[in-house]
């Protein structure tokens, strides 16, 4: 099992604090092994194992817990038995009905230290949101980045040997312990995808048009790093003669998010300084689910490898947007606090036009933020005219 170490040590500060500890996620991204590690920090500091309750409401021995009263009723009796505040593990907590009645009555109760995790991000939307406000710090999970994979699969010395499965198969954990047989690894990630579409968008949204559903999926899968828009969704399918509105569209798009299948990136007016609110980027969560549904092609290799260093900058804690000026367009800037990254992405640099139609829009932009040019080039890396060249499987492997 891979220590994702740095979640854990995201979180360690707050243990024994008065806060929820949230962790979501896509199912199957990690979520239970970083419970479970924290379960094994908490007895190897000390604390009594008859203290520690964990419940993975995904198990068929769990479900008679899936009603607010019941799981409350179980916890009061577990606490009551132990004879002291616990630490309450809850796994999915999204499978129990009402769960934050139960959840907001033990914290406000001073029953338990509380971990959940979830595999909705409008876990905590809405009123829910109202309800626990102040009370919670989220912590959002991701498949394994490329170092993570390569840590798993212990071969961190010469990464770029390792590259090629990363870029086939993704960084779903359980990927990263398969021998790289493309039929069994892709029929693994095709079961993700159909339980995560079953689960936590056809099921939560009562979807009942499945077919137009995985139409969209399709759609956005095949369209990876190109602008588009609900409107433009809907025009599309008006010229394959079905009929789709664009708060049809709209809203599937919003449940795909939601089960965190799909990354919206909104585009950035660098001259206007503003956010444009048409024509977003689209990024799955993990290109190895796309790549079992279309499998994996050379040809679109660019798009790959920017769904990559998007997912990347999001591990590394980044906000991301696209960035646009005039006409011109850089694939990522990457924000957080203070700092601000510009990024362009491309598989080769073959010859001085493929330069140049990749760094001129880092000349329009007049602030001096460091601005990178990731590619599959192995030359010599380095700083030219102010770019900052990079390898991408050795920038990926920058913070391991």
């Amino acid at each position: 099992m891979y220590d994702r170490q740095k979640y854990i040590d995201s979180i360690i500060p707050f243990i024994d604090k008065p806060v929820i500890k949230v962790i979501s996620g896509m199912r199957r991204s990690g979520k239970s092994t970083i419970l479970q590690q924290l379960v094994n920090y908490l007895i190897g500091s000390g604390v009594k194992k008859d203290t520690v309750l964990y419940i993975n409401m995904e198990l068929l021995e769990n479900s008679g817990l899936a009603d607010f009263s019941k799981i409350y009723k179980y916890v009061q009796e577990y606490k009551k038995k132990a004879g002291q505040k616990i630490y309450l593990f809850i796994d999915e907590v999204q499978e129990i009905d009402s769960w934050e009645k139960a959840v907001n009555s033990f914290y406000a109760n001073n029953d338990a230290d509380i971990f959940i995790t979830g595999s909705n991000s409008k876990l905590l939307s809405g009123e829910l949101a109202t309800l626990l406000a102040g009370r919670y710090v989220e912590f959002n999970i991701y498949p394994f980045v490329f170092s993570e994979f390569c840590g798993a699969r212990k071969e961190v010395k010469e990464p770029q040997l390792l590259f090629g499965n990363f870029l086939k198969y993704g960084g779903m954990p359980a990927v990263a312990y398969l021998e790289p047989n493309e039929q069994a690894i892709y029929q693994y990630l095709s079961a993700i995808m159909d339980s995560v579409v079953l689960k936590d968008v056809i099921k939560r949204n009562n979807i009942r048009d499945i077919s137009l559903l995985e139409k969209i999926i399709l759609f956005i899968f095949d369209n990876i790093g190109n602008t588009f828009s609900a409107r433009s969704i809907a025009d599309y399918f008006k010229k394959e003669r079905r009929a789709l509105g664009q708060e049809t569209v709209y809203n599937y798009l919003k449940y795909l998010e939601s089960a965190f299948i799909i990354n919206k990136v909104p585009r950035f007016d660098l001259k206007g300084k503003k956010l444009l609110e048409t024509y977003e980027k689209y990024y799955v969560a993990d290109i190895g689910l796309r790549n079992a549904v279309f499998g994996y092609n050379e040809n679109n290799i660019n798009a790959y490898l920017e769904n990559i260093v998007f997912i990347e900058l999001l591990h590394r804690g980044y906000d991301v947007k696209i960035g646009k000026y005039e006409n011109y367009e850089i694939d990522f800037i990457a924000q957080k606090t203070n700092e601000r990254l510009y990024f362009q992405v491309c598989y080769i640099l073959s010859d001085k036009h493929v330069w140049e139609r990749e760094t001129r829009p880092f000349f329009k932009i007049s602030d001096n933020y460091p601005k990178y040019l990731l590619s599959m080039d192995t030359t010599p890396q380095g700083n030219t005219e102010g770019i900052l060249r990079k390898y991408i499987p050795e920038w990926l492997m920058e913070n391991y």
